[in-house]
């Protein structure tokens, strides 16, 4: 029987596919730092919890397709909280960001279509993107320029006649960039001028260290007519598995097209919706205690990567990702040494390969990325294993 030839090009996730031999290797007794995936180990708010315990309703009904109003008029008012006057009709709740990025790529691609994507990226953009019959065109950046990609010149040059939409992530997932205000500007700019949507994955938002202000490609008024914004709550509030999101635009024919979607799958989870509405209203000072808190693990991690020879590493500046260059041919055979062959005092790490975010063939073969989503010093302990599980790779 038939198999799509869309499904024969999407791989597996270079961010799960290791975990067979990492769960064959915690059966041996080892334990294992798991730096691979972004699933912090900070508490979910209280405030979700005690919301959902206290619905009240005796039947758990469909939600609205677009979304349950209390929550759309939460994030509203979070939004008007950074200066961005977004109302209930320009929100649309989805199932986490995933469902956001399916029902965007859906809404603007036709087959053949491509979008703008600086590499590496999310790895789940070539799915969605591929799943909509479309391709990546990447713009490649390079570690030793901390992977900066807001140049009009290096944009265009990914741009051809069939190109939909540029994707940003603000900060970035894997690289942890950090986009300024006029990055932002120019990225639009160039939209604009190619006559492209702007699609701004915006999850990591509260994530920007180093006492930079927050910045968002909701703030350029001028712009919102071409910007499609895909948020969450699972990195933000620490809640994954919760799976709420939304896709936020001013555009009314891209929110038209995603309500024919979202009402074919009907509605998102009631429960998490109440939960979610709940975190987004609580005092903007949780954001300053959470951002700390993951300003010390990159300064942990980074500070222990710093001390492996040969290592190509940028402080990242956002996101809880951090991407690295080792002094290995294949990180992947390196990867395979640690969960099948290596361990210190019966201890192991775990990071993706970053292969698998990069569109262009052979790229990201020495490269690493790790989600510093541990505590400060598991990170440390992580980033020393793996020093550490070099030094006997590269003695074999």
């Amino acid at each position: 029987m038939n198999i799509s030839k869309r499904m024969l090009q999407i791989g597996e996730s270079p961010i799960r596919k290791f975990n067979k031999y990492a769960l064959e290797a915690q059966k041996k007794g080892k334990k294992i730092y798991r730096l691979n995936i972004g699933q912090p180990d900070v508490e979910t708010p209280q405030c979700f919890m005690d919301a959902i315990k206290h619905f009240q309703s005796k039947v758990i009904a469909y939600s609205e397709s677009g979304g349950e109003v209390d929550l759309q008029e939460a994030i509203a008012s979070y939004f008007k909280g950074y200066g961005m006057d977004y109302a209930k009709d320009d929100i649309m709740v989805t199932t986490g960001g995933s469902e956001a990025l399916s029902m965007v790529f859906t809404s603007v691609l036709d087959p053949g279509d491509n979008v703008v994507v600086a590499e590496p990226f999310y790895t789940n953009y070539n799915t969605f993107i591929t799943a909509a019959c479309g391709t990546v065109s990447p713009i490649t950046t390079k570690a030793e320029d901390g992977y900066a990609y807001a140049d009009r010149e290096l944009i265009e040059k990914a741009i051809n006649d069939r190109t939909r939409a540029i994707v940003c992530t603000n900060p970035g997932n894997p690289t942890g960039r950090v986009l300024t205000p006029e990055d932002i500007r120019l990225i639009c700019e160039v939209a604009r001028d190619n006559d492209l949507w702007v699609i701004a994955d915006e999850v990591y938002r509260e994530f920007v260290f180093d006492g930079n202000d927050i910045t968002s490609f909701g703030m350029f008024p001028e712009f919102a007519d071409r910007v499609i914004i895909v948020d969450s709550i699972s990195k933000r509030f620490s809640a994954c598995g919760a799976r709420v999101g939304c896709l936020v635009s001013k555009n009314a024919d891209i929110m038209e097209c995603a309500m024919k979607i979202a009402q074919g799958r009907l509605s998102c989870a009631t429960l998490d919706q109440v939960g979610a509405a709940a975190m987004y209203r609580m005092d903007p000072s949780y954001y300053d205690g959470m951002k700390a808190e993951y300003e010390s693990r990159r300064d942990a991690v980074y500070h222990e990567l710093s001390q492996i020879p040969g290592i190509v590493c940028s402080r990242p500046g956002g996101s809880f990702y951090i991407m690295a260059k080792l002094p290995v041919d294949n990180v992947e055979d390196f990867l395979m040494f640690l969960l099948t062959e290596f361990d210190d005092n019966g201890e192991t790490v775990m990071f993706s390969p970053a292969e698998g975010f990069y569109a262009t063939p052979g790229l990201g073969r020495d490269e690493i990325r790790i989600a510093y989503v541990l505590n400060s010093d598991d990170m440390r302990r992580g980033a020393e294993l793996i020093r550490l599980g070099l030094e006997k790779y590269n003695s074999r």
